[in-house]
């Protein structure tokens, strides 16, 4: 499954009931975007959470990531050490994170002690679930190295075939006021101002250009977090969403959330190879495709279809499988339809950015007596007359009758409309762009 969606959130301590005591109500709007978090993450129901904080541990040569069996914070620096939590931690997944980023630091002492970047989107996340925790902590290392750290997280959670989440826990500019924490200065509205665009647009390129002075006037916490965070959402496609920002104790407070889209596996499966192929004219070897869900599932019978501007541009199958597993059966009908179909000429490379493709996976098929078991939007179905045989997929456009499907899959296979035909039908559970 793989990443699901990251967020960026600031942790105001004051948001507690508890803590603020009246003045959480202060900064209402954040406190709702948080549980609409909350919420979305209830949702996606996460295998593991992981969270970048500014307050734990900060290293010069590497990032702090916690790998003991369970940690424990609680607010007593705010005066209420009743207010407490324990963290199931994702130790496999820490080590994993090691092995692929040599900057990764496995901090495994039992004492690891939670500070309050955690401990407030904590507060709100835990009330809608239980979930496993990765805490890591930011560095003195560059903007791309943080960047880089959030591409591996990517990386391993993908690997991992685990449910995640990010969270970027930071706030923005502690200098908005003159009775602020830190007082006031002009650069910190400007750079509040950039940050909130940016999470608004989902564009983080933008993050690489702000001018290095803004920044470290600003006062801010949470911006290395954001590097991070850019560096899980590099070049996926992302729904960004500002759902609050507010500023009224002098100090920034953005929530922002973004939903990842997830590819369909096996389309991608699909334009991968035919990519691949129609660009180097050999078929895409097993290193390319990686520990791919679908090498690791029984083959069937699986057609892939290709369509451009809306009209079909190749389409080639197996009833039955013919590989060893259905990645293949997968690959080897992508190269047929692209480039072996006889009614098309093979597909070019400058076609590859206007080719809608979708994957049939097809059930067994099941002999039947007679037409009236059929259904042109549930089944397809085959016709056999000795050697001759032919098959067309359910719920196409245009075929509206179980006599107009039997008839074309019979033109199909060059038999006559009068002739007598075995019939099958089958199911497919049918994959889009």
């Amino acid at each position: 499954m793989s990443m699901l969606a990251a967020f960026a959130l600031p942790h105001p301590p004051i948001a507690i009931e508890k803590i603020g005591r009246g003045e959480e109500r202060n900064i209402q709007s954040t406190i709702d975007a948080y549980h609409q978090i909350s919420k979305i993450i209830a949702d996606i129901q996460p295998d593991t959470i992981i969270i970048s904080s500014p307050h734990a541990p900060y290293l010069r040569d590497g990032f702090f990531v916690g790998s003991c069996d369970k940690a424990r914070g609680d607010f007593s620096r705010f005066d209420h050490p009743e207010i407490s939590h324990e963290f199931a931690i994702d130790k496999e997944f820490a080590s994993e994170l090691r092995k692929v980023n040599p900057y990764v630091r496995l901090y495994d002492s039992d004492d690891l002690g939670v500070d309050h970047g955690v401990l407030v989107p904590f507060e709100f996340i835990h009330q809608q679930g239980t979930y496993r925790w990765l805490i890591l902590g930011i560095s003195t290392l560059s903007k791309e190295a943080h960047k880089q750290l959030g591409r591996d997280i990517f990386r391993v959670s993908e690997l991992s075939g685990k449910k995640t989440v990010f969270i970027a826990s930071g706030d923005l500019s502690h200098r908005l006021k003159h009775d602020g924490p830190y007082g006031y200065i002009k650069e910190g509205a400007i750079f509040d101002r950039k940050i909130t665009e940016i999470l608004s647009s989902g564009d983080f390129e933008i993050l690489d250009k702000l001018d290095d002075s803004l920044c470290e006037k600003a006062g801010e916490c949470g911006l290395r977090g954001l590097f991070v965070l850019s560096g899980v959402l590099e070049g996926k496609t992302v729904d960004s969403r500002l759902l609050s920002y507010e500023g009224p104790f002098g100090v920034g407070y953005a929530v922002a959330s973004f939903t990842l889209k997830q590819k369909d596996p096996y389309v991608d499966l699909a334009r991968k190879t035919i990519e691949h192929f129609v660009k180097k004219r050999e078929m895409l070897k097993m290193e390319d495709i990686g520990d791919h869900v679908s090498v690791h599932q029984p083959s069937s019978g699986v057609f892939v279809s290709i369509h451009k501007q809306g009209r079909l541009r190749g389409c080639i199958g197996t009833i039955e499988p013919v590989r060893k597993n259905l990645g293949f059966e997968i690959m080897y009908n992508a190269v047929a339809a692209c480039a072996r179909d006889p009614r098309f000429y093979p597909v070019s490379v400058s076609e590859l950015n206007d080719l809608d493709i979708s994957v049939d996976i097809l059930s067994e098929p099941q002999k039947i007596s007679n037409m009236s078991e059929l259904d042109v939007k549930r089944y397809g179905v085959i016709v056999v007359e000795g050697s001759r045989r032919g098959l067309l997929l359910p719920d196409l456009e245009g075929i509206d009758s179980v006599d107009q499907q039997v008839l074309i899959a019979k033109r199909k296979a060059g038999i006559d409309v009068d002739e007598q035909v075995e019939l099958y039908r089958f199911e497919v559970v049918r994959h889009h762009d």
